[in-house]
């Protein structure tokens, strides 16, 4: 089964998930979509994510997807049951079971850390699902939402990044958690700066777990390809950023980006 695998995020985040998908399932075709010209989703209503989180599937279905990933904590933590109500013809996959996942199993004290945007951290959805694994575990939020635009903007080795990372995350250190989720796609990108704050305490990239239980599902559905992979980049604005840094961080040309007027064509 040829048909590529759909993945979207607010914005560049999304391509720590696909990166792990082409190094577990390299032959895997992809079609990613970054809504750049509506990033961030973090400071927005459930309402809104919804209806351009909608949008962005039905351009995704349009590419004849075999099976979605959403690559975006805020989407997962807020409105991912009504997205597979809305279209129960395709299985959608999300990020946050495969964090909550991971990070259940690695712990050692129980005191676990979590990190995203203020939609992701007031949803509760982590700290919910990580007390329904095991009601012992000692759950720690903390919203980050400046991490988003400096990954955007490309400074991830900033010193300025750093010195909010350092803000950030102080009170976590503080909790003795051993584990942190990096509860947004965007937060892998700064994984080098965040570990060397917090130092011994396990670094969670739920993409990890997501891309083997993608590829888990499609064997079970006998949906893996077994031809050559191609890749397809589409967003809603600012392609050639897009094309930047998303070459820089697969380490490979990825071709044309395509810009999409989701909004005027996918009401």
């Amino acid at each position: 089964m040829n048909r590529p695998i759909g993945i979207f995020d607010s914005g560049v985040g999304g391509l720590t998930v696909v990166k792990e998908v082409m190094r577990q399932l390299p032959q895997e075709s992809i079609v990613y979509f970054g809504d750049t010209a509506r990033v961030p989703y973090g400071s927005k209503s459930k309402d809104t994510v919804t209806k351009f989180s909608s949008q962005i599937i039905k351009f995704l279905l349009e590419q004849n997807v075999k099976s979605i990933i959403i690559a975006c904590n805020t989407v997962n933590s807020n409105c991912i049951s009504e997205l597979r109500a809305m279209f129960p013809k395709i299985n959608i996959v999300g990020v946050v079971d495969a964090g909550v996942k991971m990070a259940s199993t690695v712990t050692v004290n129980g005191r676990i850390g979590v990190i995203g945007t203020q939609a992701t951290i007031d949803s509760n959805r982590y700290e919910n699902l990580l007390r329904i694994n095991n009601s012992n575990f000692e759950v720690y939020s903390k919203a980050c939402p400046l991490f988003v635009p400096l990954v955007e903007d490309g400074w991830i080795n900033h010193l300025v990044t750093r010195l909010i990372t350092s803000h950030y995350l102080h009170d976590l250190i503080q909790e003795d958690i051993d584990t942190l989720i990096l509860g947004c796609t965007h937060y892998p990108m700064l994984k080098e700066v965040i570990q060397e704050i917090v130092g011994d305490i396990m670094l969670i990239n739920p993409a990890i777990e997501v891309a083997r239980s993608i590829g888990e599902i499609l064997e079970n559905m006998d949906l893996k390809s077994h031809t050559n992979a191609t890749y397809s980049f589409y967003v809603s604005d600012q392609a050639n950023r897009m094309k930047q840094t998303a070459e820089m961080f697969l380490g490979c040309p990825i071709g044309k980006v395509t810009t999409v007027e989701i909004e005027k064509c996918y009401c």
